[in-house]
């Protein structure tokens, strides 16, 4: 595993994510309410839309546009329109900074 700086703790608060590209890929890093850290792919699978515009909340994520809420751990729609999940990435925190792993994206 080849793990980036994506962000610092400090740059997202709970319940909130940003966007950040790493080589080329467009990641959304998200923030759960619980204060979980998540990475997953910034584009919605169903309205090519970036997921980071979104609101984050209860272990999912909303696209800002139709309404789908994607599982943060697992990519994978909790509703209708998107039917494909999104990609997820390892991720790590360690002393501040969020660390993601592009290179071993699942879903």
């Amino acid at each position: 595993m080849t793990f980036q700086v994506a962000c610092h703790e400090s740059d997202v608060e709970p319940a909130d994510v940003m966007q950040v590209t790493l080589n080329g890929v467009d990641l959304a890093i998200a923030r759960d309410s619980d204060g979980s850290w998540h990475a997953l792919d910034d584009l919605c699978t169903h309205g090519n839309v970036s997921l980071s515009d979104g609101d984050v909340e209860d272990g999912g994520i909303e696209c800002w546009k139709h309404g789908s809420v994607f599982d943060l751990e697992t990519g994978q729609p909790r509703s209708l329109p998107a039917v494909q999940p999104v990609a997820v990435y390892p991720i790590k925190v360690e002393n501040g900074s969020i660390w993601v792993d592009i290179d071993s994206p699942h879903n």
